[in-house]
Formats: C-alpha cells, structure tokens, sequence
C-alpha cells in the first residue's frame, strides 16, 4: 500500500532548495496532518476514542464559554473542564436537530473565535431537505477537509501526476459547457503538500450526451460525480458503445450509491466505483476502505454515532440515526448533531484499520416510503427490472399521500398503458401495497439546487 512516503515531492519553499525540501507553512500543516492521520489509523479502538475525548472536551468547553446557543444547554451534564469526558457522559448531551441550527441562527456562532484557526468562511445548504442551514467554517476546518481528501486519493493508490475531473454542483458560468472550468490542482492539494496534474470541472447541469462528450475531450484518469448522474452517463454509453481508455476509477459521492451502478460501471466502462460519505455541514464523514465496499469513519475529524430509536449505540448489523459532532469546528460547534441519515455498522474491517465501520449508508427519513398502517422502510429498486418493462431512462418516485404516488419518468417514448400498468405492478409488489399512481414525463427530472437527485422522496 502508498505510504506517506510515496507521495510526490512537495514544492521548496526556498529558493535553491530542491530536496530535501522545505515546505511552505500551509504544506508543512497538510504533511504534519497527513503523517498522523497515518499513524493514528492504525491505533487501538480505547486509545483512538481517548484521543476524540480529549478533543471533544475541548469543543465542548469552548461552546459552553463563547456559544450563545450552548450557554446553559449542558448544565445538567455531570462534567467540568479538566475532568475525564466518558462515554456515559457524552450520552447524556442532547442531540442537536436540523431546526435547532435554524432556530439558534447566529447564536450558535462563537463569539470568541481562537485566533490561530484562520479565517471564517459560511457553508450554506442546499435545502434538499427542504430545512436549509447556514454554519461557519474556518482555515482550521478547511485544512482537516484538505487533509481527509488527500487520505482518500493516498488509500486508492491514485497516481497524483495524472488528470481528475469532476462533474458536480458548480458556481453560475464557472465550469458551463463546453469548455468547463480548468484548475492547475486536484482538490484538497491546494497547500502545494502534494503535487497534481491538471483538473477540470463541469457543471451537473450539463445534459448527459453534452457531459460525455466533454469527458471524452478531457483524457482523464478520474472522474468524480454523483451516483445517480454516473448513471446516467452509464446508460447513455452503453446505448452509444463508448469507452474512455484513459479512465482508471469514478468517485461517487452526496447521494446514496447503488450496488447496481457499481456493476454498471464494471460492466460498460470496465472500471470500479469508490464511493465517499459525505455532508455539507461537516465535510468528510466516511470514507471507502482501500480493500472492500464498506466505509471508514474519518475519526481525528469528528465523533460518528449510530444510534438506535432508544438512544442507545447500534452494534454490528444493526441500522440507526448517524450523529455528528465535528472536532475542529470552534467557529459553529455542532455537538451531536442529527445530520438525518441513516446507516448501518460494520464489523471491524480485515484490512487493520480502527477506524470504526460503517457497512452501508441507507439513506435520509425522507426517503422512507410509508405505509397506510404506518409501516416505514427504504425503497429500492431495481433499474434492471424497469428496462426489461420499458424504455425508461431515468424515474423519481414521489410519495405524495398515504395512498398515491407520482411517478416521473424519462423515456425514450410515451409509454403505452399496458407498460404503465406493468410498471404499476412492479412498484406496487416491491413497496407492499397498492399505491394509486399518476404518471408524468420529462425531458429531464430536475435536480435539486445542490445538483443532487433522489430517485425516492416522501412528501409527507
């Protein structure tokens, strides 16, 4: 396996200076970070959640001090600074919910921000969940960003000299078609700690034969992209026979990625998927192991919870609620926060690492289909078995009541009724119940304002 050691040499900060180098202060942050988050991967589970404690306890003495929000919210907990922060102490603080970070508004800003961790940025959301949140960020945050970034291209071996582009979210006109938008460096490795070949970006609002078409021009060796457009773009070359030689590995990530897709992409492209866990608020959750399908906590950055409906932590193979509470961010603390998503854990991994394991990410509430007897589960189908009854390019189901739901399709043609009907029994029989449903056609389901699709979503 790459070790830090085999990374491209850095950039000497002095003139005259070529090896060994001299790093510049932002690169030498990025290759202290690196070197200890390859040693701390490796430590044993007690000494890795003393570590996040001790961390912990920090963040946490510092929103009682200077966050408004976090004023008397923790009086009742059993802890002052300086004492041991336990696993049964940290139980007892509540959670934070998406409304909560809207309510508190600026009151969940620090009012006394350490100098040392840079300037203060602001992440807003995309509102996919229709409770959109604004939190700040700092140069501290962003290095901690940077640093599991580079961790994840380290794990998969990535050849850093090569080209990586991305089709995703991107500023108005910046990365439009048909040129897109050239950058010198991939991302993450703007600190000049690692050196990289050329990137590119294009905008997801890109139409799919326009996205393949630029990707072809390109000659990239990685590609990044959401699970429901590399879809898309799967489909359309295997309609077109087309291959990319050059392409080597797609990244997936901010959508919930299908096993189907990944045999997708082996089948047409003949290359393999790695998929990343991330969330606006917070940045890198979960990255894919190296050597299996499964994720890795991104434990030195943050505190991920798997909790069960009585609060209390899920065990290998079972499926909570994931809290957050983000180590390095003092700017807008966020201490067990319910990002919405649900995950199932894992055992621990083959490959040595500690860090704790998520086996699969199941997905958001609002994407739980609900029955009339309030039964409640996530959907999946099968986009082979949509096929093999019509020429059906792309579908978002919507849960509109109890008892119906409205089904938007992309098709190659308007279906005829017998092929509705088909598709009815299909989606009928998978959700357990027979759903009245409206069908509506499109040219194009759109995404939403992040660039994100949901091929299931309640509106209940």
């Amino acid at each position: 396996m790459k070790e830090i050691s085999d990374l491209p040499i850095p950039a000497s900060s002095m003139a005259g200076n070529l090896w060994p180098v001299v790093p510049g202060q932002r690169a030498a942050m990025m290759l202290a970070l690196l070197f200890q988050l390859e040693q701390s991967q490796w430590w044993a589970p007690e000494r890795l959640q003393a570590a996040q404690f001790r961390q912990a306890a920090e963040v946490l003495r510092h929103a009682r001090r200077t966050v408004p929000y976090y004023g008397k919210k923790f009086d009742h907990i059993a802890w002052r600074h300086g004492q041991p922060l336990t696993a049964e102490i940290w139980s007892e603080l509540p959670l934070l919910k998406r409304e909560d970070i809207q309510d508190a508004g600026d009151r969940l800003h620090s009012r006394a921000l350490p100098k040392s961790h840079g300037k203060i940025g602001t992440i807003s959301t995309s509102g996919s969940t229709g409770k959109p949140v604004k939190v700040l960020t700092t140069d501290l945050t962003t290095a901690f960003w940077s640093a599991c970034t580079l961790r994840g291209y380290i794990w998969r071996r990535c050849d850093f000299e090569a080209k990586l582009v991305a089709i995703r979210h991107a500023p108005i006109k910046k990365a439009d078609y048909p040129n897109g938008g050239q950058m010198h460096l991939w991302g993450g490795a703007d600190g000049g700690a690692v050196p990289t070949g050329p990137a590119a970006l294009l905008s997801i609002m890109t139409p799919v034969a326009q996205q393949v078409e630029w990707l072809a021009r390109q000659e990239a060796t990685y590609l990044i992209t959401y699970p429901s457009n590399l879809e898309a773009m799967l489909r359309h070359c295997q309609d077109k026979k087309i291959r990319f030689p050059t392409l080597r590995e797609v990244q997936t990530m901010s959508e919930l990625l299908k096993p189907s897709t990944r045999e997708l992409c082996r089948e047409v492209w003949d290359v393999p998927v790695t998929d990343i866990y991330t969330c606006q608020e917070v940045g890198y959750i979960a990255l894919q192991c190296p050597g299996h399908q499964h994720y890795h906590a991104q434990s030195e950055n943050m505190i991920i919870e798997v909790l069960k409906g009585d609060g209390s932590p899920a065990r290998a193979g079972e499926t909570g609620k994931v809290v957050i509470t983000h180590l390095h961010n003092f700017a807008s603390p966020l201490i067990r926060y319910d990002i919405g998503d649900f995950a199932e854990v894992g055992e621990p991994c083959p490959c040595g690492r500690n860090l704790p394991v998520l086996k699969r990410i199941v997905g958001r509430v609002r994407g739980m289909v609900t029955l009339p007897n309030g039964d409640q589960f996530w959907p999946f189908f099968s986009n082979r078995k949509f096929i093999e009854v019509a020429p059906v390019r792309q579908y978002q189901i919507v849960q509109k009541t109890l008892d119906s739901l409205e089904v938007n399709l992309v098709t190659d043609r308007k279906l005829v009724v017998k092929e509705e009907d088909k598709l009815r029994d299909l989606i009928a029989k998978r959700l357990g119940h027979p759903f009245a449903m409206t069908f509506s056609y499109f040219d194009e389901i759109p995404r939403g304002k992040g660039g994100k699709f949901e091929d299931f979503k309640s509106e209940l």
